[in-house]
């Protein structure tokens, strides 16, 4: 794919992610957290298998940034559940 095609993808992936978040009722916030807390944890995978396959140096660095942002999703997201279930 080219990169405008993938930047595309992107920033629709942004606001559908957007739009859909914004409309949970605060009843359903944890149950939503844990199950994006397993989709973090598969996109943890993923960011591994892109950062580690060093086709290219941007896609190590995409893929070490993905690991980072999935990470800090996975523990900021057990951490507000926990303190929520508290």
């Amino acid at each position: 794919m080219d990169f405008v095609a993938i930047v595309t993808i992107f920033v629709l992936a942004i606001f559908v992610g957007f739009e859909v978040i914004t409309k949970v009722p605060p009843i359903l916030h944890t149950p939503l957290m844990s199950g994006s807390n397993a989709i973090s944890g598969i996109t943890i995978i993923g960011a591994l298998v892109a950062a580690g396959t060093g086709q290219t140096t941007m896609t190590t660095y995409l893929g070490l940034a993905a690991l980072v942002f999935a990470t800090i999703n996975v523990v900021g997201g057990f951490l507000v559940t926990h303190r929520m279930l508290s």
